[in-house]
Order: C-alpha cells, then sequence, then structure tokens
C-alpha cells in the first residue's frame, strides 16, 4: 500500500496536459447544442454538409492556445437569421467555458467568437443538401 504522504508528492510533481485538439473537440461538441448557432465555420461549405454526417468534425472553425492552466478559444461561426448575437455568443461562451473547465481543469480566459455568415434555417438546409453545386458557384471560372 503506497502512504498517502508518497501519493501528494507524486501528484505534486506531476503534470496534465492537453492536445490543442482536444480543447477545440470539447468546445466544437459543446457548440452543437447551442440554438441559434447553424454551424461552425472552417470550410463554410464543407461544414454544413458535416453538421448532417455522423463523422463531422467538431473541432472545425476553432483554434485554441493552450497553456500549463491556462486557454484561449477562437471559434468561426454562423448564426440563424433574425436570432440576438449577443445572446448566442454569451450562451457559446458560458458552456464553452463551463465545459472545458470542468473538464479539464483548465482557465479559460477568453472565448472570442467571430460571425462569418448568418442564414435562415431554410437557407442553410438549402445549402447542405447541394455543398458540391455552391462550391462550384464560388470558384472563378
Amino acid at each position: 500500500m503506497v502512504a498517502q504522504a508518497h501519493l501528494d508528492e507524486v501528484l505534486l510533481n506531476s503534470k496534465l496536459t492537453f492536445e490543442d485538439a482536444v480543447i477545440a473537440k470539447i468546445a466544437g461538441k459543446t457548440a452543437q447544442n447551442i440554438d441559434g448557432l447553424l454551424s461552425m465555420n472552417g470550410n463554410f461549405f464543407s461544414d454544413i454538409a458535416d453538421r448532417f454526417r455522423t463523422d463531422s468534425d467538431p473541432t472545425k472553425g476553432i483554434s485554441v492556445e493552450v497553456g500549463e492552466k491556462q486557454v484561449a478559444i477562437d471559434m468561426t461561426v454562423i448564426l440563424e437569421y433574425g436570432r440576438n448575437a449577443r445572446e448566442i455568443f454569451e450562451r457559446l461562451t458560458t458552456a464553452v467555458t463551463e465545459a472545458v473547465e470542468s473538464m479539464t481543469g483548465l482557465s479559460v480566459i477568453e472565448v472570442n467568437s467571430h460571425v462569418s455568415d448568418i442564414m435562415t434555417k431554410k437557407e442553410w438546409q438549402q445549402q447542405a443538401s447541394n455543398p458540391q453545386k455552391n462550391d462550384s458557384e464560388k470558384r472563378v471560372q
């Protein structure tokens, strides 16, 4: 049996670290549950299609800086037209901060959200149902 004093010493000399992708995944999975947030945006058209697939990458549109005790998160998002951006931002920031801090013990020092687009759910679903057509419309011929 290991003595408690020894375990305390081991814990004092040990550290827990996280890959940036782990923090981004926590933030992305949390963001998926925010009403009024249509998509995270790394590559706009592929992200919309990803929202309907089971193998979507929840880290798209998210970048993080992870230190030993703190983390900063940047997110690029698409919001639903007509919704209050400030309210969505506050819900997103609160939820992501709570999730990251409770899962990792790291202190979230900032969550920055950049709105890259707004659209109605209908427009978003139309884009999602035909991502290749939309991609080709975007290219210079």
